[in-house]
């Protein structure tokens, strides 16, 4: 069993709290100001320090890249398990993304001849660093208190707000070092952040988290894990796994138009939104933090809706489906940008950045709706002899979601062709999430009854209840 060290307290929690949340925070910053140039550094011609891609290449990549980003943790969470224990292989996973983010940023006339293979090389070093931290960074959170500690749920509420302000300042400031200096310097500036993340761990870690996360948790464990025995499963389990493939399904469609957010978003904030505001052109990756400030400001607000509305309060997949009526609703957003700022034939779109500022409010709002239903729901309702491996099947739905966003982005097209496009790809996404909404509503009822209790109406109804419970899974999605 870990021991929690005696190192004191900070707001009624302990110390190693903080640390924690200045490590995410940090590493959260290096990767989300890093996503942020990332295709505009792809399509920007050479002459400007790119790699000159078209869309369809660049979002391809992205896919790619971002798909990987859900893939790894599964490998890196099982070395973690059973070889190295979370605090090495947070330390590792964060030495190779800042190795990833420096690679990255080495300028192009080092290594001339030789900039895409070195840019992949920098990318691999990405998915890998991140595969080893994703997943063991949150779970070190949890071993700070011990079982049946109340304060455990506020401090995931605590951590996660740290992952968002990383999410919003990483963009601002990789974003801007980019526009004022170059590229490279962009992605230095995202691996400073995770230079930081691992300076901090190395520093602190013996002194606020004692001995958590060093011994492998498979150790740990191993005397339960001996006394489980391979049953046959029951109804109520095959009813529950039901429930899960279910909900993996459908976040596939919410995922696939959540995730264009880094990718055809990005360009589209680029090349055909006005950014000018009072004689200073706006960044187009500074967009990409809005997501992380509205979810700091909007949390708090849908935690106390859930919580005034008591009993009247909706179940899981009927939140499910809201969150897919505001995905809707952001591309329906974006329809009418287009429709009513279209221009005439021949010029060059430029949309008013509010459009944008609205499509990304209404996503986040889904996102709160939604996001927290996933692993939720797997870690309630799968058998706890399959519990690991139909997590892995959620993460795996999510991957595949984030390689669809890229293909389905990658129809853009370039020039004015690209406009034609982009509104067939807003109304073909926002039809999907529409009709999808309704489907999920329509079977809510019936996933209700397969969870056989579980929706846990007798829990307590506590505003840090409802606000760990929407803040604390959604930590895992970032």
């Amino acid at each position: 069993m870990n021991s929690v060290p005696k190192a004191g307290e900070f707001l009624g929690h302990p110390k190693g709290l903080f640390l924690l949340f200045g490590t995410e925070m940090w590493e959260r910053f290096g990767y989300y100001g890093m996503r942020a140039i990332l295709v505009l550094y792809l399509v920007a011609q050479v002459q400007n320090g790119g790699f000159g891609w078209s869309n369809a290449d660049a979002l391809s990549l992205y896919g790619t890249f971002t798909m990987a980003v859900y893939l790894t943790p599964l490998f890196g969470g099982w070395l973690a398990d059973n070889v190295l224990g979370q605090r090495k292989a947070i330390i590792i996973g964060g030495i190779l993304m800042a190795a990833g983010h420096f690679i990255m940023g080495i300028p192009h006339s080092v290594v001339a001849g030789q900039e895409v293979n070195v840019f992949y090389f920098g990318l691999a070093l990405l998915c890998l660093g991140n595969g080893l931290f994703k997943p063991n960074i949150s779970t070190m959170v949890g071993d700070l208190y011990q079982e049946g500690d109340k304060r455990r749920d506020g401090a995931f509420t605590i951590f996660y707000m740290g992952i968002n302000l990383g999410g919003a300042l990483g963009p601002l400031v990789a974003g801007y070092v980019a526009a004022v200096v170059n590229w490279q310097a962009g992605f230095i500036a995202a691996g400073v952040g995770m230079i930081i993340s691992v300076v901090m761990q190395l520093i602190l870690s013996q002194k606020y988290l004692g001995d958590i996360g060093k011994v492998p948790s498979a150790k740990l464990s191993q005397q339960m894990s001996d006394s489980l025995t391979k049953e046959p499963l029951t109804k109520k389990e095959k009813d529950r796994i039901r429930v899960i493939f279910t909900m993996s399904v459908f976040s596939i469609i919410f995922w696939m138009g959540f995730e264009q957010a880094g990718g055809l978003m990005n360009l589209f904030a680029n090349d055909y939104t006005n950014r000018m505001f009072m004689g200073f052109e706006i960044p187009a990756s500074w967009f990409q933090s809005l997501n992380s400030i509205f979810i700091i400001v909007f949390a708090p607000l849908v935690a106390m809706i859930w919580l005034k509305l008591d009993n009247k309060e909706p179940n899981s997949p009927v939140k499910f489906a809201i969150g897919l009526v505001f995905l809707a609703l952001g591309f329906l957003t974006m329809m009418l940008a287009l429709a009513t700022e279209g221009g005439e034939a021949g010029d060059t779109l430029q949309i008013s950045m509010i459009w944008l500022v609205l499509f990304y409010m209404f996503h986040t709002l889904g996102e709160l709706c939604l996001s927290p239903i996933g692993l939720s729901m797997v870690s309630k309702l799968a058998p706890l002899r399959l519990a690991s491996l139909l997590m892995g099947i959620w993460f795996l739905c999510t991957a595949v979601a984030n390689k669809l966003a890229g293909l389905v982005g990658s129809f853009i097209g370039e020039g004015q062709e690209a406009m034609k496009n982009a509104m067939s790809i807003f109304i073909g996404l926002g039809g999907v999430a529409l009709l999808s909404a309704v489907l999920m509503y329509l079977l809510s009822n019936k996933l209700v009854d397969w969870m056989h209790g579980a929706e846990g109406k007798h829990e307590p109804h506590t505003q840090e209840h409802y606000l760990a419970e929407e803040l604390e899974v959604s930590a895992e999605k970032q």
